[in-house]
């Protein structure tokens, strides 16, 4: 074993890469000599994430390092430095399943070789690090975040192309590399196939080779096929096994062979045989003489051919025969042989059974010259006269003796659909009379049949009205459609093959109510049928709209769509009072029948009129909108001399929102509120203030108070004048007064009063 650094110009310019590389050399068989090595690279300087370390050594190397076995491990193990970030190996999950990332093959699970309580199931940790050099779990698997940055272990296949040859499987090792041979294969680099022992022909054969890699090796195969005359025994073709033995002994050719013949079984004659290759088998030949007075049947000379067969059946010879003669059908013939039937000397004597007569010589001899002394007589039967079938039957005649003849009976058979009158069979008599008449056949009949309701029927009659064969068609009238089978036939049992149908009015859609009305319809046949007429109605506070009538008309269909009922509408209501609000709900639609308005003021304002209107089925609201009026308070009327007012109304007199601010003359002090203000409810918010004398009790002050506004009752012309004086007093100071208020404005307030 040796060991050396690599080294990249480039790849040390970019990274700091600490590169180990084991070598182990290995003899090359087949070029007598050279070096491969299988090779581990690592790095850690950068430390790199997994699909980071996975790119480069798949760029600079064959890929990452993924141990497949415990030699592998220890190999890492001794070989790597200790790295605090660990190493990535080229393992990683998928679906689930611990697979290696070059093959994409699932990790058997005795090559896993986790960590105690490793792998765990943490989310994203699907790639797989190996504690090198750690002081517990050493060279154990750990699941990681494939993200981390940790050491970059790869490796450099040793097997090329040409390591070696297309029939064998290279197969890596540490170090080194092996070739696999194919079963039939040998050699260093299994590129020589192995030989069988050669093949010779057999006796009275041949044979002829395949050699798809050499003659007489792997897989050649042989086939053997023997000369004509002679049999392959043992299996045709031979095949060159990988054990380096074909797989069947070599075949063997055999003669061909015939039955043996027995020369005893030749009567009148005698055999003679030759046999130049076997007794009695391929070429062999046997020939027959015959003695005086007889001859030879067949071929006189035979061989055995290729097949294993004689040419023909062994020769035989015979006496001389005439052709064999037989008794006439219904006749008798007697005959007397001398030595064989039919040979010379035979007599043979004929005579006809009864209903037959003979015709010819009753008596026949067999001449040497192998013919009979006179033709063969016949027996030749009585004749009736010819029948032909009657119209509509068909007849069927067993003739045993001729057509028509002695002993012929005949069937009549009618046609189907049609009753036979008379005798169905008659026989020929050896008087060479018919014993009955033929009979006649009569068509069956069907019942009469009318024309449906609301249809017609046409019929076709070919045997009579009615009658077998008969066929009637119903058609409808329009707007009827047919229910049941057009058309009926008259069949041969009498029966009328359907029933008439019924034509039946088309029905057309069934129809439904529109909401909020309802349909009445007249049917003068069936339930929204052709002919019927529905009327749509609304409901109170509803309006048609469309047309109210429809009719089903004759192809099916209504002549108009259902109309709508829609809500009666009322007038829009466009807006809200003045000052006020409004709230609408609409069961059907806006500002229609049944839309109901609810209406309410602003603040400091009420309503006047009824606060809900509901639009009724004419198409009017219940009542008229109603307005929003502003609230009042009590007009303030100022009595008192010495207490003044001067009072603000943004939206009226005294109404809701009027503000007053009261004082007193010099000398006076205010007793009660000093500003008033109008409320929503249409009360001030308290009472009106009074002037009381300084230094005066306020129950004297009430008194006078009060005892002026009695005096005022009584003696209204005093207080007239007197307030005359205090108003023309008053104008005097009037600019004063208002300047003590000057956030009610420039205007002189009109409700200003004394």
């Amino acid at each position: 074993m040796m060991f050396h650094q690599s080294v990249d110009a480039r790849q040390i310019l970019r990274h700091r890469v600490l590169i180990a590389v084991l070598l182990v050399f290995a003899q090359d068989l087949s070029s007598g000599g050279g070096a491969q090595a299988w090779t581990y690279n690592y790095s850690i300087s950068p430390n790199r994430r997994w699909l980071e370390a996975s790119l480069w050594c798949k760029q600079h190397f064959t890929d990452m390092a993924a141990i497949q076995n415990q030699e592998e491990t220890d190999f890492l193990n001794n070989l790597l430095p200790f790295n605090q970030k660990y190493y990535w190996l080229g393992i990683r999950k998928v679906g689930g399943e611990w697979i290696w990332d070059r093959t994409d093959e699932k990790v058997p699970q005795e090559a896993q070789n986790w960590a105690t309580e490793e792998p765990d199931n943490i989310v994203d940790q699907d790639c797989v690090e190996i504690y090198i050099k750690r002081e517990f779990d050493t060279a154990k698997w750990n699941n990681e975040n494939c993200r981390k940055k940790k050491g970059t272990v790869c490796y450099t296949v040793s097997c090329t192309q040409d390591s070696c040859s297309a029939h064998a499987d290279c197969m890596e090792t540490i170090g080194n590399y092996t070739c696999q041979c194919h079963p039939g294969f040998q050699g260093s680099r299994c590129e020589e196939a192995i030989e069988c022992k050669t093949l010779l022909d057999p006796e009275q054969g041949s044979h002829y080779c395949f050699h798809p890699y050499g003659s007489n090796r792997f897989n050649s195969s042989c086939h053997f096929q023997c000369e004509l005359g002679f049999q392959l025994v043992g299996v045709p073709q031979l095949l060159c096994q990988a054990s380096g033995n074909w797989n069947h002994p070599v075949p063997l050719c055999q003669v061909e062979q015939c039955p043996v013949l027995n020369h005893a079984n030749i009567s009148g004659g005698d055999m003679n045989c030759s046999h130049p290759i076997a007794p009695y088998s391929y070429n062999s030949t046997c020939e027959v003489r015959c003695n005086e007075g007889y001859e030879p049947s067949g071929q006189d000379q035979i061989r055995c051919d290729h097949t294993g067969r004689w040419t023909a059946s062994v020769p035989a010879c015979t006496v001389k025969k005439c052709s064999p003669i037989f008794s006439p059908v219904t006749g008798n013939m007697t005959c007397v042989d001398t030595l064989e039937p039919f040979s010379f000397g035979s007599q043979c004597n004929f005579t006809c059974q009864e209903g037959y007569y003979l015709t010819g010589d009753n008596i026949l001899t067999c001449l040497a010259s192998r013919q009979w002394s006179e033709p063969t007589p016949t027996c030749t039967v009585v004749q009736c006269d010819s029948l032909k079938a009657p119209p509509r039957a068909s007849m069927q005649c067993q003739d045993p003796l001729g057509v028509h003849s002695y002993g012929s009976i005949c069937t009549v058979q009618c046609e189907e659909g049609f009753d036979l009158i008379g005798t169905n069979v008659t026989n020929c008599s050896s008087q060479g009379n018919w014993s009955h008449a033929l009979p006649v056949c009569q068509a069956k009949r069907c019942g009469p049949k009318n024309s449906p309701p609301h249809g017609s029927l046409s019929c076709s009659d070919p045997n009579g009205s009615f009658s077998f064969g008969s066929r009637c068609t119903t058609a409808c009238n329009d707007g009827f459609l047919l229910n049941g089978t057009a058309s009926t036939e008259c069949t041969s049992l009498g029966m009328w093959s359907a029933d008439i149908p019924r034509c039946l009015a088309k029905r057309c859609p069934t129809l439904s109510s529109p909401r909020h009305g309802s349909l009445v319809c007249s049917d003068p046949h069936e339930k929204f049928s052709f002919g019927s007429r529905c009327t749509t109605n609304c409901e109170l506070g509803f309006l048609l709209n469309g047309t109210s009538n429809t009719e089903c008309t004759s192809l099916g269909v209504w002549s108009r769509e259902i109309p709508l009922c829609l809500p009666q509408p009322c007038p829009l209501l466009a807006k809200a009072p003045q000052h006020g609000r409004m709230n609408c709900s609409h069961p059907y639609s806006p500002f229609s029948y049944g839309s109901h308005c609810k209406f309410e003021c602003n603040e400091g304002f009420r309503l006047k009129g009824t606060p809900t209107m509901t639009c009724n089925n004419s198409g009017h609201w219940s009542q008229d909108l109603p307005t929003c009026q502003l609230v009042q308070c009590e007009a303030i009327r100022v009595w008192s001399l010495p207490l003044s007012m001067n009072c603000s109304h943004p939206l009226g007199n005294f109404s809701f929102g009027s503000q007053c601010l009261f004082s007193c003359k010099e000398g006076y002090s205010l007793n009660g509120r000093e500003v008033l203000f109008c409320s929503s409810t249409g009360f001030w918010s308290a009472s009106q203030p009074k002037c009381t004398a300084e230094g005066m009790p306020v129950g004297t002050a009430m008194l006078m108070y009060t005892g002026v506004g009695a005096a005022s009752v009584v003696v209204p012309l005093v207080l007239i004048g007197l307030g005359l004086l205090i108003m023309m007093r008053f104008k005097k100071r009037g600019n004063m007064i208002m300047s003590d208020v000057p956030a009610w404005g420039d205007r002189e307030n009109p409700a200003f009063e004394f």
